[in-house]
């Protein structure tokens, strides 16, 4: 045998070349079996709710990602997440998942663009070696960081003998100490706290939670600095100060200890502390209404102390770094010939360079997090990736099209092509066909969502799924066509002198009483425009991509408000109190709280949940279940689909039309599968996002901003979601809708583009009319991809 022929065999390391799914049942998996194949990129389609994210995040890289973490010692363990093995029968071939998702970045008011990615730590580093005049290490540059100094006695033991020795020490940091690093001061607005005219006792305090009759009431009258009679206009300065900014102090009322807090303190504490999105509505109106937050007086701004500002390297001190747009500062930082720090340079250049190739140039290091859009926040995080010189990586991407504009597009298909090519697995979840062109393997996932979803339709080539006869294959081709006849528009909203981040000084009209389409590439000014000059009008209700928060208690009934009415309607049909019928307070199982399942923490082993034995998994204690409604009980309402529950409440003896108008809208959304009582938990983000819709459908209001309501929809749903926008309108709204997606540009009335470029090559309108006049004139972006895609 000649040693040619041995050679042909393959080694045994090279046959493992696919990841084999096999029987998995995550949330609506139907036993989904697949193989994917590794060091290509491959595509997961399929309508909202299908089950992609449950087989890509919720399988594929949950299961990689618990496996990593069993490696290190359960020490270790001890501090990481504790993740639950997924409901799949066999996972083969796995290899390490790097998750880039489209969670929102968290909008702790300390975290910024540079603190979130390692640019602020370089820079700090930067200006601790090479600013002048030298003030101290990286920390002196930080506005995290407060500088505190003291001194004092310490007692040692030393060889059997106590020794007392004094001594000191002190921490140089960056923070502004006027703002303490937040670079706004909060101002309140007195009239918002309280009604003058009131005493305490007639209930002068108008701050949501402070009645006289609750526990803070009773602090107020009963402290002894205020006499609760007296009208707050007829206070002593004295008083007015004790009630408004009084330092925390210990008092006894109704002989119990208490501690007596101004106002003002305690609001900062109570409420400012929080998220403002994490915050319940009434509670979010008025601290928008009773607080001003102005920039820091003393810092400018910046957030940062005047030794850190006075530290410069070539005339520009770290906040002025920060404040550049990304490009420019690149440029800057490519200008520096340090050889002592030569390495910083190199990696933190590279990091800036890669912000541009990404398209996000136009964000500065000062941004705060918070304020980055769901696409902005997933492109930030693939920053760390596209240097790194790990192989064989599988990396998993939700939607990463998000808020780009088809120009864009190319840019980060580029991208995901580079990292596949660098011999790592490419799996992403997508709805847009520009991207799904691209993929070597697509597994389409349905037919339908929710129940009707969780099976494999197609798996294969791309033009196999063209031909293949799915709800993707059909649609992938659609092109919606310019509307022959537009509206016209009834009237206008005036916007004057628009200077918000990048724009410059913009003066438009825009439309009422049509659909409005405002477009441009990533970072022209789209949401700077909207956010700065017309939300927050009288009669505007903007539905922004903010995150829906919800434990796994909340599902879409408790979100929508639906779940007060069907209370009050069996409580009325049965002569019991409305609490009963809900699983968060009276009507709750004992056993398991209410929850359905009863759960046993094991430390760093994953957490095991067992459906409730004594409720059966059905929420409510049993005497609850015997009382009727149209001759259902609440649990078996709660695990109705929208579309049965809009029938059953619609007529008959159940008809209750508080709940049936929710229901309606539910349903006009697209949500007709989901199960009323679905914890929030796990919706994907295509149906949250529909579902703060449905919430914002009955606003009071005149005028609709919608700020991208395709991000994930399916080809088909962009129709239903179109019908949607046109029945509005119809209604006599007006809706103002920031999109990228050519086909509601195409069934738009009017268009405002904004551009050209973006950051500050942007900022300006570029054109306004009608979608057919953009196609002909075809002078900007959009105009050509838009002339490109109606063909």
């Amino acid at each position: 045998m000649s040693r040619a022929t041995t050679t042909t065999e393959p080694h045994i390391a090279d046959t493992h070349d696919l990841i084999r799914v096999q029987g998995a049942r995550e949330n609506n998996l139907q036993d989904v079996s697949v193989e994917i194949p590794k060091r290509r990129l491959t595509v997961f389609t399929g309508v909202s709710g299908s089950g992609k994210s449950s087989l890509v995040f919720g399988t594929i890289a949950a299961d990689s990602q618990r496996m990593i973490n069993e490696t290190y010692s359960a020490f270790v363990q001890g501090f990481m997440p504790t993740l639950a093995r997924p409901d799949v029968d066999v996972l083969e071939g796995l290899t390490t998942a790097i998750i880039v998702d489209q969670e929102r970045m968290g909008s702790d008011p300390r975290s910024t663009v540079g603190t979130a990615t390692d640019t602020g730590a370089m820079l700090r580093i930067l200006f601790s070696r090479l600013g002048r005049p030298h003030i101290g290490s990286p920390q002196a540059f930080s506005f995290n960081v407060a500088s505190i100094s003291g001194a004092g006695a310490v007692t040692v033991e030393r060889g059997g003998q106590t020794v007392k020795e004094r001594r000191s020490f002190s921490v140089t940091g960056g923070m502004c100490p006027h703002c303490e690093g937040r670079g706004a001061v909060t101002d309140f607005d007195h009239s918002q706290l309280f009604d003058a005219d009131k005493s305490l006792a007639e209930g002068a305090l108008t701050v949501p939670g402070y009645s006289m009759d609750g526990w803070y009431g009773r602090i107020f009258m009963g402290s002894g600095f205020l006499d609760p009679d007296k009208p707050i206009r007829k206070y002593t300065k004295k008083e007015l100060d004790d009630l408004l900014h009084k330092e925390a102090t210990k008092v006894k009322v109704d002989n119990v200890n208490v501690t007596y807090e101004g106002l003002i303190p305690r609001i900062r504490k109570s409420f400012l502390a929080k998220d403002r999105e994490a915050m319940q509505p009434h509670i979010r109106a008025f601290v928008d209404r009773a607080i001003t937050f102005t920039d820091c007086p003393e810092c400018a701004g910046t957030r940062l102390s005047a030794a850190a500002r006075s530290s410069k390297i070539g005339g520009i001190n770290i906040a002025d770094a920060c404040a550049m747009q990304i490009s420019d500062l690149a440029e800057w930082v490519r200008g520096l010939d340090e050889p002592s720090v030569a390495p910083l340079l190199e990696k933190l250049l590279h990091t800036l360079d890669s912000f541009v190739e990404i398209g996000l140039g136009y964000l500065s290091l000062d941004r705060p997090s918070g304020t980055l859009s769901g696409g902005e926040a997933q492109r930030t995080k693939m920053i760390r990736h596209l240097g790194s010189s790990l192989t064989d990586v599988t990396y998993v991407f939700d939607e990463p099209t998000i808020g780009l504009h088809p120009h864009d597009v190319q840019r980060m298909n580029a991208l995901l092509l580079r990292l596949r090519d660098k011999g790592n697995t490419v799996l992403v979840v997508e709805h847009k066909p520009e991207t799904i062109a691209i993929a070597d393997h697509v597994v389409d996932l349905g037919p339908g969502a929710g129940t009707a979803g969780g099976t494999v339709c197609f798996e294969g080539s791309v033009d196999g799924l063209r031909a293949g006869g799915t709800i993707t294959g059909r649609h992938f081709d659609d092109r919606t066509a310019l509307k022959g006849s537009v509206r016209e528009p009834t009237g206008v909203l005036a916007v004057r002198g628009a200077t918000a981040h990048n724009l410059t000084g913009v003066d438009i009209d825009i439309p009422l009483g049509v659909l409005c389409a405002i477009t441009g590439v990533a970072g022209s000014g789209k949401s700077s425009l909207i956010q700065g000059s017309v939300s927050g009008r009288d009669g505007v209700v903007t539905i922004d991509q903010g995150a829906i928060r919800g434990s796994r208690r909340s599902n879409p009934a408790t979100y929508t408000g639906l779940l007060d009415p069907i209370r009050k309607a069996f409580a009325k049909a049965n002569g019991v109190k409305p609490g009963l019928f809900s699983a968060n307070s009276e009507g709750a199982c004992p056993n398991c709280n209410g929850a359905g399942v009863v759960y046993t923490d094991l430390a760093m082993m994953a957490g095991v949940a067992t459906t409730c034995e004594e409720c059966e998994g059905k929420r409510f204690q049993a005497a609850v279940l015997d009382h009727h409604l149209g001759g259902r009980d609440i649990s078996e309402v709660l695990a109705m689909p929208v579309s049965e529950a809009e029938e059953f409440f619609g007529a008959g003896e159940a008809r209750t039309p508080a709940a049936h108008k929710i229901l309606a809208r539910l349903a006009d959304v697209g949500l007709g599968y989901l199960r009323l009582g679905q914890p929030l938990t796990t919706l994907s983000g295509g149906e949250r996002q529909r579902l703060k819709l449905a919430t914002h459908l009955g606003d009071e209001g005149g005028v609709y901003v919608l700020d991208e309501p395709t991000t994930g929809l399916h080809l088909a749903d962009v129709e239903q979601l179109l019908g949607l926008l046109d029945r509005l309108v119809d209604a006599g709204k007006s809706v103002l809708v920031v999109e990228h997606h050519q086909a509601v540009m195409a069934h738009a009335d009017r268009i405002i583009d904004l551009g050209p470029g973006a950051g500050h090559d942007g900022g300006r309108v570029v054109f306004e009319g009608t979608p057919a006049e953009l196609v002909a004139d075809r002078s900007t972006l959009t105009g050509e991809h838009l002339a490109a895609y109606v063909g």
